[in-house]
């Protein structure tokens, strides 16, 4: 019994010391458990506050560009088309060429009107030439009918005097009657040569003035002029330079270095002035449109480094670009439906401002990107920005490059 008794005092024993020793290690593991979460809290902190604090992610980032839309500025049918999607083209390659018949006879016809224009001017200083000889034709004219004029005033003078003197005489009978009536007759006749010469003066005067008016009328259309000069020869040479650039708009081409996308243009299709017939995607100036919170772009400004990274290629590939530019609304404001935030019902939605990120053009050469892919950028709030001056300089550097 008594050996049954301390079997169980024994037990008892090592059952409170198993116990206490557990008390231990549980109170050792809630430290030690407390150390690490107090450790880690503090490396968090430290790596927010000093590094993650600087940053701002997103992966609502987007390729983007200034597509070329090509379309013909002449009306025509197509020749030939030499490009098809996807296809890399240089400025200055021919995409499309339009049936040029119409346009070198309206050439043809511009080029007749020039010469007619250059022929009417020539006709217009030679009529100047002649006008101004007609001028002084009506002048000499004029002095005489003039000198005419005052010769039927004597006429007339002498024979009123022959009349005055032959009705003296006739009561003395020095007269005979038929002298008298010689004399009537003569002063009539002279009258009738008066009222002929004032008409033939008053005709004289307005013929020199009428040749006057012509000269004028002819010398405005060349006045301060050559041919050259002329304004007919100049809206008819216009013309033809017009007549000119429309045959060289019948060979289309590419505006800007690029890829062919959306073409619709086919052989045998007349086309309009203004219809789309495909679009140049200059994927050197591809640029990233990338949507952050507004609530993350306290510090973000023009000119700040940006990393990006594009999903086609990986985490590996990391591009370097800058801040270039912030929208200038958000994209639910320039939404077709955009939303009506003074109805009954709201709640508030936080929204995205798209930031526009320039990237390296060397980079971009190496790795070339396409429209539309999808990128994570990371903006460096903490460094200072370029001045925009650079920017726009580092800009037009890259499109030279590239170019």
């Amino acid at each position: 019994m008594s050996q049954m008794n301390s079997d169980t005092t024994m037990d008892q024993f090592d059952d409170e010391f198993d116990a206490s020793r557990a008390g231990a290690s549980r109170k050792k593991g809630f430290i030690g458990l407390t150390a690490a979460i107090a450790l880690a809290s503090a490396g968090y902190g430290c790596y927010w506050y000093f590094f993650a604090s600087n940053y701002v992610s997103t992966d609502n980032a987007y390729t983007a560009v200034e597509l070329a839309e090509v379309t013909p500025a002449v009306g025509g049918i197509v020749k030939a088309v030499n490009v098809v999607d996807t296809q890399q083209v240089k400025q200055g390659d021919v995409l499309v060429v339009l049936d040029d018949t119409d346009a070198r006879l309206a050439l043809a016809q511009a080029a007749a009107d020039l010469g007619l224009a250059k022929r009417r001017v020539h006709s217009y200083l030679a009529n100047d030439e002649g006008l101004a000889a007609q001028v002084k034709a009506r002048e000499a004219d004029e002095k005489r009918a003039q000198a005419q004029l005052e010769a039927a005033q004597a006429d007339l003078s002498r024979a009123q005097v022959d009349l005055q003197r032959r009705q003296a005489l006739l009561a003395s009978g020095s007269v005979s009657g038929e002298e008298l009536t010689n004399a009537k007759n003569g002063l009539a006749q002279a009258q009738a040569n008066l009222t002929s010469a004032r008409a033939a003066a008053a005709q004289s005067s307005a013929n020199r003035m009428s040749t006057i008016g012509s000269k004028k009328a002819n010398a405005a259309l060349t006045v301060d002029t050559t041919v050259e000069t002329n304004p007919e020869v100049l809206l008819a040479k216009a013309r033809y330079e017009q007549a000119q650039v429309d045959l060289e708009r019948t060979v289309i081409k590419a505006p800007v270095d690029g890829t062919i996308a959306k073409r619709q243009v086919q052989i045998g299709r007349r086309v309009q002035i203004g219809a789309p017939l495909l679009s140049v995607v200059p994927t050197q100036n591809i640029h990233v449109d990338a949507n952050f919170k507004e609530v993350e772009l306290r510090d973000v400004k023009i000119g700040q480094p940006v990393e990006v990274t594009a999903d086609i290629y990986g985490d590996k590939v990391v591009y370097h670009g800058t801040v270039s530019g912030l929208s200038g609304g958000t994209g639910s404001a320039f939404s077709m439906i955009p939303a009506q935030n003074a109805t009954g019902n709201w709640i508030k939605v936080v929204q995205r401002l798209p930031v526009r990120i320039m990237l390296d053009a060397n980079e971009m050469k190496h790795r070339p990107l396409q429209v539309g892919l999808s990128m994570e950028a990371t903006i460096d709030t903490s460094a200072a920005p370029v001045a925009p001056q650079a920017v726009a300089k580092n800009k037009e550097s890259s499109a030279n490059s590239q170019g």
